[in-house]
């Protein structure tokens, strides 16, 4: 009975050291990466307004060639929704909503994942143009983990797992605009 007592003791203890450690870790993640595209900033900032022309460039998109991809609203338009369904676990089920647009300059939208599991984020793409009739472009996610499961956080290396996708996106996006 008392090593039981014991055991017992151990394990409320390692849990409390853990929900404390978790109170003070970050819950927010950011993570932004950028790339120059050799094009004027009104044709970029065009292209990437289009929910339908992301999916040419995001490699998430590109993972799965079966996924289905269905569009509501008028696409580049505030309110303009493209979701997307997979069995691959990387892709999921989940939808992106234009939810801002600063005309030739940005981009907001909200991301809504579904499966495999359920969370929302914001993200952004934005556009300035650069010497030599040139386009720096931005591509950004954040979001929250919510307590106690941001303790996973510095695990997780978000800039490392969201951000080469994001920089491999551009590159992407890059290789299209300058064809």
């Amino acid at each position: 009975m008392l090593v039981i007592k014991r055991i017992l003791i151990v394990l409320i203890l390692i849990v409390s050291i853990v929900l404390i450690a978790a109170y003070f870790m970050p819950k927010e993640y950011a993570v932004t990466k950028e790339i120059t595209i050799n094009k004027p900033v009104d044709s970029v900032f065009n292209y990437v307004r289009y929910l339908k022309n992301q999916n040419k460039f995001s490699v998430w998109a590109n993972i799965d060639p079966k996924m289905k991809s269905t569009y509501r609203g008028t696409d580049g338009t505030v309110g303009a929704i493209s979701a997307w369904e997979s069995d691959v676990k990387d892709v999921g089920v989940g939808e992106q909503e234009i939810t801002k647009i600063t005309e030739g300059k940005r981009l907001d939208f909200a991301l809504r994942f579904k499966k495999p599991m359920e969370d929302t984020a914001q993200g952004f793409m934005s556009t300035e143009a650069v010497p030599g009739n040139q386009t720096k472009v931005k591509w950004g996610i954040k979001g929250v983990f919510p307590y106690p499961m941001n303790i996973m956080m510095p695990m997780m290396k978000m800039d490392q797992m969201i951000g080469n996708d994001l920089q491999k996106g551009l590159e992407n996006l890059k290789t299209k605009m300058e064809q």
